[in-house]
């Protein structure tokens, strides 16, 4: 177990990243094919890349030199997910080549003694080897994440929907309740399913929250308890697997009909029952039902919040409606990945 301890200025120090971090979705996406866990949630994605890797080229050096060092393991060297991935790919890597090279030096050797690496692993402190390595993982992030990312930022958005209900509703405690199963806040301290046994104390610096859309089973943190402090989590996918979206000739009016097909558009953003039944001008019971018709079918996702359930789009169901209105976001900004309300009713006081 990980016990994160807060203090009051921890407290309001708390971060929830808001936009997909893309290292940390590199070894989430490495660890889905070394490993069976999320396997039949990911099929989809999985038989699409590991048939992209070969046709790029990169099955063989992914599993030679990215397995080794992203191995599974109660340890993962912190120059793999610096601060600067705040700032994207390009940003993320020049991080990892301003690295000191003592600073990796010694992160490789710990990895050593907890899961052997291969002896040219070691000579990654030396800044031509570690250039070649950050560019496989920009080829490997071009064919695993980054096909994916309207798919990743629309799970990202959902989540972030949740939470920010929380924290309007409880303050930052429930936002801290709300993160998932694998989370007990028993205040100042946050516990959290963990391989391993050890305490964390923020001491004021504060932590940044990372939903991770491919991550599975326990969250991550930083192994050096010196650092910014950060913690990758796995977002509570939909209980159904990836789908193939119906054709894009199919209108959604057609294929929901009229009055559901508004129901998935309004709840973009996070709608309550209540809230849901008042722009869309159903009855309660009737938003109700058709909540879990699309709940039912793997287009939106519910969850109790105090007294109230909140239903949010799931990836697939974002992705249908931005199929089907061809709205992208190719700033790269999360926020406007979706359709807007066009055909909700405004909220009235």
């Amino acid at each position: 177990m990980l016990r994160i301890h807060f203090t009051e200025v921890d407290l309001a120090r708390v971060r929830v990243a808001a936009e997909p971090d893309p290292m940390w979705e590199v070894l989430s996406t490495l660890h889905r094919l070394q490993s069976r866990g999320g396997r039949w949630q990911f099929a989809a994605w999985h038989r699409t890349v590991r048939a992209d890797l070969n046709v790029a080229g990169l099955a063989r050096p992914v599993r030679q030199v990215l397995f080794p060092l992203y191995a599974l393991g109660p340890y993962l060297p912190d120059f793999l997910t610096p601060t600067e991935s705040e700032g994207g790919i390009t940003a993320v890597l020049d991080g990892i080549l301003r690295m000191p090279r003592h600073d990796v030096r010694a992160e490789l050797q710990l990895l050593n003694r907890v899961s052997p690496v291969p002896s040219w692993a070691l000579r990654l402190e030396q800044t031509a080897e570690r250039r070649e390595f950050t560019e496989l993982i920009r080829r490997y992030h071009e064919v695993a994440v980054a096909p994916f990312t309207e798919r990743v930022a629309s799970g990202i958005v959902a989540h972030r929907a949740l939470l920010a209900r929380a924290l309007l509703t409880r303050g930052i405690e429930g936002l801290l309740s709300s993160l998932g199963p694998r989370f007990r806040w028993h205040p100042p301290v946050l516990e959290v399913d963990y391989r391993t046994d050890r305490d964390l104390h923020l001491r004021g610096r504060g932590i940044r929250i990372v939903p991770t859309y491919f991550s599975w089973g326990t969250p991550v943190a930083l192994a050096n308890a010196d650092l910014p402090p950060v913690l990758s989590y796995p977002l509570n996918h939909p209980t159904v697997p990836e789908e193939t979206l119906p054709p894009e000739q199919v209108p959604l009016g057609a294929l929901l009909g009229g009055t559901r097909a508004r129901v998935l558009r309004c709840v973009a953003d996070g709608l309550t029952t209540g809230e849901l039944a008042q722009v869309v001008g159903v009855s309660l019971s009737a938003a109700s039902r058709h909540a879990s018709v699309l709940r039912d079918a793997g287009l939106t996702t519910s969850q109790q919040i105090g007294p109230t359930v909140l239903h949010t789009l799931t990836p697939l169901g974002a992705a249908l409606l931005r199929q089907t209105w061809g709205v992208g976001h190719e700033d790269g900004d999360a926020s406007q990945a979706l359709p807007g309300r066009e055909g909700c009713r405004t909220l009235r006081p």
